[in-house]
């Protein structure tokens, strides 16, 4: 059997170089915009949450950002909290509405489809966080439409 001699890590080490960056840091164009769209449901994985937070990063980059919710992707504006609505119940389980609520707090926009709330998953517009706006099935495909008509970053999110 091989034997390890390393010391094991400490708390406080540096493991990687976290301080290189090897591109440029990029910034938008006055005028540029981003959409991140998401057909993924709330906690079946980390992609929800990652592109939720390049979503806020884009936008702290300049671009005019925006968030689409549709189908399992609803699933991340809806209010949530045990034992109470806000409550949480375990260590992360408001991750997502804290995300989506401190990107609108910075300025973007978070789109929810009503045929996914209602038809899919049993909820009204009052269910999405405050401030989210809910929109027609039919306004799904033109969102998309218009951004890439513009020119726009397009980040899609699937885990379904």
């Amino acid at each position: 059997m091989p034997k390890v001699t390393k010391a094991p890590n400490v708390a406080g080490e540096h493991l990687v170089d976290y301080e290189e960056k090897v591109f440029e840091d990029v910034k938008a164009e006055p005028g540029e915009k981003a959409l991140v769209t998401f057909h993924t449901v709330a906690f079946e994985g980390s992609i929800g949450f990652v592109n939720l937070l390049q979503a806020t990063r884009l936008k702290r980059k300049g671009y005019e950002t925006s968030v689409l919710l549709y189908g399992p992707g609803v699933t991340l504006g809806v209010q949530r909290g045990f034992p109470t609505l806000g409550d949480e119940a375990f260590p992360g389980h408001q991750n997502f509405n804290k995300q989506i609520v401190k990107f609108m707090e910075e300025g973007g926009k978070v789109y929810a489809c009503r045929f996914a709330l209602q038809a899919l998953y049993g909820h009204g517009e009052g269910s999405l966080i405050p401030g989210i706006t809910p929109i027609s099935p039919l306004d799904v495909l033109d969102i998309v439409l218009l951004h890439k008509k513009a020119g726009a970053v397009v980040i899609d999110t699937w885990t379904l």
